[in-house]
């Protein structure tokens, strides 16, 4: 969300922002909320001179009577200035509605007009025009067939699909055995190696209250994402970046405790509507899975250094795990209205021979301290912080990439060094049938 006064001084660059990322049905909205802003500021001015006057006349009120027991004249001013007072007490009351009133038409634009996108976002309407930065490793694409990743895990008995669409329906699924285990040990390497780059780890709340969703996302990504908890005002997180966000909302940072460099697991539910959908054959597109997140709260002038380390992460982590990956800028049409800058990092899919999207990394700027009403205080007073969130690894869809890259010949699949301390040293899986 933008500073009103922003907005207010810089019509023209609020819109052309509107127009960079494809959305020409908000711009008449940037009129919109400059006049209601003129409006709402001419009403606290006029509460205010009222509120002055009306002290003003009950004092003199007060003085008039006490005047009055020894001249009955004074006694009819008194009355007339009642009767001032109680028009001027009739007209706060309209004011102060009315003030209440534009507040929330004015918050309720603010909370559609989009961030404004760093200089450097290549323009472009969808996802289609995301630029590829750079690449990690060399993808390989092996002489033996790489099979659909539900059959490689079904090799080893680590997957039924079946029986959790009779428990759950499409988009859920059973993960037994190498394959349970596989996917927590990679949740654990997760965690210490973001613990060993200093970031404290967090196990956050799974579900959150409205204005907390309000706070961290947009409206139009609410609705494709969450679920909410019939009758209570809750909802189950869609990642743990909503929580841990809303961990500082209403909340005033001292600046000495900045950067706050949090690392968390939970679980994710989403709806995932819109176009992409569920998957019915495999787990990439799912309602539910688990996730390592980092997030770091810091000072507006800090942000960009880190989000050039966290997407860094990102990568380190990944080559690591043997895993080909590539930086791939968002476009300003891919970048939720929040987000001031994003790229994703993509893994290599040997069996695809193409990349597929295993991290994001955002820069959000202000807009969700603003929201939040998170502050920092320091020296120079008060100010709103920066912050930013990456995914460490989230799997079962990162599974996908680490089977398919770590697949041998004979079906086996080979652990990486760094995990094996988490598979109880087991150096290669070897598959049942």
């Amino acid at each position: 969300m933008l500073d009103i006064k922003f907005v207010r001084e810089n019509p023209e660059i609020v819109k052309e922002n509107i127009k960079k990322k494809f959305q020409d049905e908000k711009l008449p909205l940037v009129d919109q909320v400059i006049a209601l802003d003129a409006e709402n500021r001419k009403t606290i001015q006029e509460a205010q001179d009222l509120r002055t006057a009306r002290n003003a006349k009950s004092k003199q009120v007060g003085v008039l009577m006490g005047q009055s027991k020894k001249d009955p004249s004074k006694l009819a001013e008194a009355e007339s200035l009642k009767a001032e007072v109680k028009a001027d007490a009739d007209r706060l009351a309209f004011l102060e509605n009315r003030e209440t009133e534009l507040a929330g038409e004015i918050r309720k634009i603010m909370l559609v007009i989009p961030n404004i996108i760093d200089p450097s976002v290549p323009i472009g309407p969808d996802d289609s025009c995301n630029v590829e930065v750079q690449r990690f490793g060399e993808p390989v694409t092996p002489d033996y067939e790489i099979p659909y990743h539900t059959q490689i895990m079904e090799s080893f008995d680590g997957i039924d699909m079946d029986a959790a669409g009779r428990v759950s329906g499409n988009g859920f699924y059973y993960l037994m055995g190498d394959i349970a285990r596989l996917h927590e040990a990679v949740l654990a390497y997760a965690r210490d190696f973001m613990m060993d780059k200093g970031f404290t780890f967090c196990v956050p709340p799974f579900m959150i209250h409205g204005n907390v969703v309000e706070g961290v996302m947009s409206q139009t990504e609410m609705d494709a994402m969450m679920y909410k908890i019939e009758g209570e005002d809750l909802y189950l997180i869609g990642t743990s970046e909503h929580s841990m966000i809303g961990k500082f909302i209403d909340q005033i940072i001292p600046e000495e405790k900045l950067p706050q460099t949090l690392t968390s697991y939970s679980p994710c539910f989403r709806k995932e509507k819109g176009a992409h959908g569920i998957e019915e054959r495999g787990v990439y597109r799912i309602h539910q899975f688990e996730k390592q997140e980092m997030v770091v709260v810091c000072k507006p002038e800090d942000s960009m250094k880190w989000y050039e380390q966290m997407w860094r992460y990102s990568v380190e982590l990944f080559r690591s795990l043997d895993i080909p990956v590539r930086q791939l800028e968002c476009c300003s049409g891919d970048l939720a209205d929040l987000k001031v800058k994003s790229c994703d990092i993509e893994a290599w899919s040997p069996r695809q021979q193409k990349y597929f999207e295993v991290c994001s990394c955002s820069n959000l700027g202000d807009a969700q301290a603003r929201r939040l009403k998170m502050r920092v205080k320091g020296e120079k007073g008060t100010y709103l912080p920066h912050t930013l969130n990456n995914t460490v690894v989230a799997p079962p869809r990162m599974l996908i990439a680490f089977l398919e890259n770590n697949l041998q010949a004979d079906g086996s699949v080979k652990i990486p060094e760094v995990l094996r301390p988490y598979m109880g040293g087991k150096e290669v899986l070897v598959p049942k049938h």
